[in-house]
C-alpha cells in the first residue's frame, strides 16, 4: 500500500475527503504523516483524532530552505511515496521539489493557468468568468505550474458571490484529488510535455 505524506497550514478539508476515500476503499493508500507548518491548524487535531501521525514543524525563524529540509527528513523518515498538498500556504523550494520529483501533487481553485495564486476564487468571480472550477496538478519549481492531472468545471452563477462559489469548487476539489492521487498511485498515466495522459 502506498504511503501518503499531507502538507497543510489551516483546517485540510481536502485532507478528510482523501481519508475518507481511504477509509471508504476508493483509494488504496494510507496516510503515513500529516505535517504543519502552524501549531494551530485544525487540521493537526483532525488528524490526531482519526489515529493518524501528525507533526507541527515550525517555520518561524527559519528560511525556506532550512525549513524544508526538515519537511524533507520528517517525510522520507515516514516512508512518503506521494506527497499531498492540502492548503498547505507556503511555496515549496526547488531543493524539496527536487527531493520528490513528480511525486508532489497540490490542488488549486481554479482551471489553471488562469487565477494562480491566492484567493483564486475571489479573482475569478470580480474577473467575470462564466465558468470555474478547479486543477490537480504535479508541483515543480513555479507557482501553480506543474503539469495537470485533473480538472473540473464549475459554472459561475448569476445569483453567486465569491463565497458561494468557493463553497461550489470546493465540492468539487473533494470529489477530484483523490481520483488524481488514485491516478498516480496506479501508474495509470504517462506525461508528454506537459499532458498528463490517463491510461486506462
Amino acid at each position: 500500500m502506498k504511503r501518503l505524506g499531507i502538507l497543510l497550514s489551516g483546517r485540510g478539508s481536502n485532507f478528510e475527503a482523501i481519508a475518507r476515500s481511504i477509509e471508504e476503499g476508493r483509494l488504496n493508500a494510507e496516510i503515513a504523516v500529516v505535517i504543519s507548518n502552524r501549531a494551530e491548524a485544525p487540521g493537526i487535531e483532525i488528524a490526531l483524532a482519526r489515529g493518524l501521525k501528525a507533526v507541527h514543524i515550525s517555520s518561524k525563524g527559519l528560511d525556506r530552505e532550512a525549513y524544508d529540509a526538515q519537511l524533507v527528513k520528517e517525510l522520507k523518515e515516514n516512508h512518503v511515496e506521494l506527497v499531498c498538498l492540502a492548503g498547505y500556504m507556503r511555496m515549496l523550494s526547488a531543493s524539496f521539489v527536487r527531493e520528490f520529483p513528480m511525486r508532489i501533487l497540490n490542488i488549486h481553485p481554479s482551471l489553471l493557468p488562469a487565477f494562480p495564486g491566492l484567493d483564486a476564487q475571489h479573482q475569478a468571480f470580480e474577473y467575470g468568468v462564466k465558468i470555474s472550477g478547479c486543477t490537480v496538478h504535479f508541483v515543480d519549481e513555479q507557482l501553480d505550474h506543474g503539469p495537470i492531472v485533473l480538472q473540473a468545471h464549475v459554472p459561475v452563477l448569476a445569483t453567486d458571490d465569491s463565497d458561494t462559489l468557493a463553497a461550489r469548487i470546493l465540492k468539487e476539489e473533494h470529489r477530484i484529488y483523490s481520483e488524481a492521487v488514485a491516478i498516480v498511485l496506479n501508474g495509470r498515466y504517462r506525461v508528454e510535455g506537459r499532458r498528463v495522459i490517463e491510461e486506462v
